[in-house]
């Protein structure tokens, strides 16, 4: 750009005090930090309070970004003396039409309205009537599958089987064995002050074999591989392979849903067995070193204090807590939109949901069961 096209200002004293705007009020010269500080300055030497007439006449081109600074200088209204070209007069017609932006203030409804009760009533009912039609769709695929075992998704089936079950023996093992040696320690204080320390066997075996053992299980399970089942689900939306699957005349219920909930009916009562052993393992070893109960006599008066009613009901919660949490995932992972942040919400929501099923499901057992496995 030559330096006459340069856009300049002056200031101009006499009777009136005028400033000229010269050569061309474009991006290209307004970008130039050498011009921009220059003009800056200018304005800057500019008495307050003090009427000024602006000439533009002098300009050679002006585009809106030059139009846009010149009322911004003005503080966004036009001078009282403004001395204009006609074809660089519509910038500024069109500006000052525009107005300011006034962006309208967002209502505030306090938490306990009417209206945000019946948003919450909405997306409750909602969810639970899309989990229902899960569940009548699981029931229709079972029997679509008992009919005809041969064409069922067996591969699927064993592979959620060893992600979902295999892969869960580490940290269900870790998880189970220092929780086994904290109760044992806390419970050994507890009965050694009033000597009786052979008790420990059976707070130890009801409440692991009946209880923790599945609870812990199923929990640990929730956030791994309930989380999983969501992320993979909702990737699949976001990818628009569920879409194709449908196009391709493949059922989600019969390809995804079942054979994700198969596997964890099936996995997690393994889990359970093996989350109890661990869990027991170590609260052995603690009560070897806090009473020094043997594991001789720990084995020996286990099954004498933990009656057989126990195990089954824990293999039973296995069953029920893997199928709900299988659900819930695959429940979420539909209701995914294809964004991610839909995802990391989906995924979220999935874990806390499933975790609170199960703790209400275990609260069932033990109002149901309440008079079964004790002597």
């Amino acid at each position: 750009m030559p330096n006459q096209q340069l856009p300049t200002l002056t200031i101009e004293n006499g009777a009136t005090l005028t400033v000229s705007a010269e050569g061309a009020w474009q991006v290209q010269g307004l970008a130039r930090p050498s011009s921009a500080a220059a003009i800056r300055r200018t304005m800057e030497r500019l008495p307050a309070g003090k009427p000024v007439r602006w000439d533009l006449t002098r300009l050679t081109a002006l585009d809106h970004i030059g139009a846009q600074w010149l009322w911004n200088a003005w503080r966004k209204q036009r001078p009282m003396q403004l001395d204009v070209l006609p074809q660089h007069a519509e910038f500024f017609n069109r500006i000052e039409q525009a107005g300011a932006l006034a962006l309208p203030e967002p209502k505030r409804r306090p938490w306990f309205s009417l209206l945000t009760l019946a948003r919450v009533l909405r997306v409750v009912n909602g969810h639970l009537i899309g989990f229902i039609s899960l569940i009548g769709q699981l029931v229709l695929d079972l029997g679509r599958f008992a009919r005809r075992p041969l064409r069922g998704p067996w591969k699927e089936i064993s592979s959620n089987i060893f992600h979902i079950g295999y892969q869960a023996l580490g940290i269900t093992a870790i998880v189970g064995f220092l929780i086994g040696v904290v109760l044992s320690y806390l419970s050994a204080q507890q009965l050694h002050t009033f000597g009786g320390d052979i008790y420990l066997v059976n707070i130890l075996g009801m409440s692991i074999v009946r209880e923790l053992g599945p609870l812990l299980a199923a929990i640990l399970v929730a956030g791994r591989s309930g989380s999983a089942i969501t992320a993979q689900l909702g990737v699949m939306r976001v990818t628009e392979e569920l879409d194709a699957m449908l196009v391709m005349g493949m059922s989600h219920g019969f390809r995804l849903i079942m054979p994700r909930v198969l596997a964890l009916a099936i996995s997690m009562p393994l889990l359970v067995v093996w989350t109890d052993a661990v869990a027991l393992l170590g609260g052995m070893t603690a009560a070897q070193l806090e009473l020094g109960l043997s594991p001789t006599y720990f084995l020996n008066e286990l099954p004498e204090a933990v009656p057989l009613a126990n195990y089954w009901i824990g293999l039973g919660k296995g069953v029920v807590f893997g199928s709900l949490i299988a659900l819930v995932a695959c429940h979420f992972g539909l209701r995914i939109k294809p964004n991610t942040e839909s995802l990391g919400q989906g995924t979220t929501q999935s874990v806390v949901v499933a975790i609170t099923v199960v703790i209400l499901a275990d609260a069932v057992f033990a109002i149901v069961f309440r008079g079964v496995g004790f002597y």
